[in-house]
């Protein structure tokens, strides 16, 4: 029962810090498949780094990058040049030249993300970027002595700073390992099993064809859970799915005669 509970503590964390990632920065400020209000996205500004210990506005930037440049060797994290296990440590090392880029207000940088109405977080701004971390890890050394079970406490911690991992798994084998739906001029692959890990972002081939889609799902099959979440959210209010934008499922996609091909997208909101 006790390995049990660590497992469910852990996937709560990791869920939460998922959710943030997938559907508010990067469905939602990268490319605006879904929507925000004024007060959600300045929530997001605030308290996007605390939730995930990643500043949202360098994340997105650093996002962009690799959508303008994906699989070149501009690309901020592609296995083609890193390979497939150097992914870990280009994706820090990248999103820590952006996040100076930022902090320095380099123009190449900042007007990546000039629709963004929100700074650098606090945290990064003046240099205490490790309080999030700090932050998660008295909660979990709160769990651990309420219930004297410290392994709950841990599992806590590793479910909410999880991302530098959820992004290895993404952009190593979205990048490198499955099949492809769509001729995009990138390695983009559709990878099942990293899907399953991290709500649906696995479908890297086909997020790169629809960018501006808040679904990454095309075929029968094809398991997208951060799509649920933002239909959940949509319901309540907290977002809006841009419905124009959506993938086309593959029959109506193939009736259509839609070309399975497409040029490199540019950089933007909306289509990076």
């Amino acid at each position: 029962m006790y390995f049990f509970s660590c497992i469910a503590v852990f996937l709560i964390a990791y869920l939460a810090n998922m959710t943030m990632i997938s559907v508010f920065y990067h469905r939602g400020l990268t490319h605006n498949a879904v929507r925000f209000g004024p007060g959600t996205r300045r929530w997001i500004g605030r308290m996007g780094v605390w939730t995930t210990g990643i500043d949202p506005k360098a994340w997105v930037c650093m996002h962009r990058q690799h959508h303008e440049f994906s699989d070149s060797p501009s690309d901020p994290h592609s296995p083609t040049h890193v390979g497939f296990w150097g992914v870990l440590i280009a994706q820090l090392h990248s999103y820590e030249k952006v996040l100076k880029g930022l902090l320095r207000h380099r123009p190449e940088v900042e007007s990546i993300v000039e629709d963004l109405d929100f700074d650098v977080s606090w945290p990064n701004r003046t240099g205490h970027w490790y309080l999030p971390h700090l932050a998660h890890m008295a909660v979990a050394v709160l769990i651990g002595s309420l219930t004297g079970y410290w392994a709950l406490g841990i599992s806590y911690w590793l479910g909410m700073m999880s991302h530098p991992v959820q992004g290895w798994i993404i952009n190593s084998f979205g990048h490198a390992v499955g099949g492809r739906n769509f001729d995009t001029p990138d390695n983009s692959r559709n990878n099942h099993l990293a899907a399953w890990l991290v709500l649906g972002e696995g479908f890297q081939n086909n997020h790169h064809r629809f960018p501006a889609s808040a679904k990454f799902s095309f075929r029968r099959g094809e398991v997208d859970m951060g799509y649920w979440i933002c239909r959940i959210l949509d319901k309540f209010g907290i977002l809006e799915i841009q419905r124009a934008g959506l993938i086309p499922s593959a029959s109506d996609f193939n009736a259509a005669g839609s070309s399975r091909t497409n040029p490199r997208p540019t950089l933007g909101t909306a289509g990076s």
